[in-house]
């Protein structure tokens, strides 16, 4: 049959398929007018073309720029969002995840692309996602700049969806953070976490199942309901991040000189101790005291409510810190009134030095590097503040 010839009830066509060509049109028009608030100076061009684009010419302007580069997703939080059909707050949660991994670094983050896969594009819903990541990246001073949404009808159902994203930001060589920063004495400062974030899903939805709790269950711990609690966003720390390495710097490529920020730990899956341990030298380890905080009611419901072995929690949850920062000594006190100045609770909650050579007889409390990093060492102490 040539293509000009007329359709019959036997004819396959992309709708029948399972893939609405329109659909996605109308939710690119939803979301135009929060993609476009993110668009910085250096944006070129419109929403809509086939590579985002952006404009470089300000790192010429750089001694030795280095790139830095991140992708991500959210995880199984993406089917608490679809069981309470709310699809707003994923798209920080996926900013949170790639942006503050680059910002670890030093580097200024300048765009994002963001992929969303469904098994049925909705434009509402997927608007709401994407006007999510447009606002968070808002937030991170980072451009939105390109995505893609693709309709896998049979692959995913037709209220499933995936998100993921890449972005890519710049830093000075000679300003690049990280262990080669770090010294004996330095100090370990925490960042409060706004809960779960999005790592521990699994275990997390594992404990709510396992007790036959329902999403809409008023818990008053919470203060809410617990699908509330599952859904809040991510914290962003990008803004927080790098004001706090501009007012708090050190100089040289090594940070010989200076008392400021050494470097930042993005705390994600694997939890505080494994993720903290990739950015330490291997002469040295981080001593954590855990009674300079209260685990969050939420850690604690899913402690208790799961029986999770507090091993198993720690490596597999924030536990109420989502990022970390090393610092001289001399500037400690003052960066953590800095970050509170800026709304983000912070606090001293450990000490950098020699590592112990017998720290494995603490079991699970010592971690040594992790993801591939022959890194530092973790020890962790004590017990949580009640």
């Amino acid at each position: 049959m040539s293509p000009e010839q007329p359709q019959d009830s036997r004819s396959v066509t992309y709708a029948s398929a399972g893939v609405d060509v329109e659909a996605g049109d109308r939710a690119v028009e939803l979301m135009k007018a929060a993609v476009k608030a993110t668009h910085t100076s250096g944006v070129v061009g419109g929403v809509g073309g086939f590579a985002g684009l952006f404009d470089v010419s300000e790192l010429t302007t750089y001694r030795k720029p280095y790139l830095a580069t991140s992708t991500d997703g959210v995880g199984t939080k993406v089917a608490v969002a679809q069981a309470l059909d709310v699809h707003d707050t994923i798209g920080w949660d996926l900013v949170g995840m790639v942006v503050d991994d680059i910002v670890v670094v030093g580097a200024k983050p300048l765009f994002m692309t963001d992929y969303i896969a469904t098994g049925k594009v909705v434009p509402e819903r997927v608007a709401d996602i994407v006007r999510g990541i447009a606002s968070a990246c808002e937030a991170a001073g980072t451009a939105l700049v390109g995505g893609e949404t693709a309709e896998h009808p049979g692959l995913l159902g037709v209220d499933e969806y995936d998100v993921a994203g890449a972005a890519t930001g710049v830093v000075e060589a000679d300003e690049l953070l990280g262990p080669q920063r770090v010294r004996d004495g330095d100090v370990v400062i925490a960042m409060a976490s706004s809960g779960l974030h999005s790592n521990g899903y699994s275990l997390v939805r594992r404990v709510v199942e396992m007790a036959g709790w329902q999403l809409d269950r008023q818990v008053d711990e919470l203060g809410r309901s617990l699908g509330e609690e599952l859904l809040e966003p991510t914290r962003v720390y990008a803004a927080d991040v790098l004001d706090l390495a501009r007012a708090f710097p050190v100089n040289g490529a090594d940070g010989a000189t200076g008392h400021g920020v050494r470097g930042f730990s993005h705390v994600t899956g694997g939890g505080l101790a494994a993720n903290l341990a990739r950015v330490l030298p291997e002469n040295l380890q981080a001593t954590v005291e855990r009674a300079t905080w209260s685990l969050p009611p939420v850690f604690r419901l899913v402690s208790e409510l799961g029986r999770v072995p507090l091993p198993d929690l720690e490596r597999t949850l924030n536990l109420g810190v989502g990022m970390v920062a090393i610092v001289d000594p001399e500037v400690a006190d003052a960066a953590v009134a800095h970050l509170e100045a800026r709304g983000l609770p912070a606090w001293i909650m450990g000490r950098i030095g020699p590592v112990d050579p017998d720290a494995a007889r603490h079991g699970s409390d010592w971690v040594q590097g992790a993801k591939g990093v022959a890194g530092g060492g973790v020890l962790m102490t004590g017990s949580y503040a009640s």
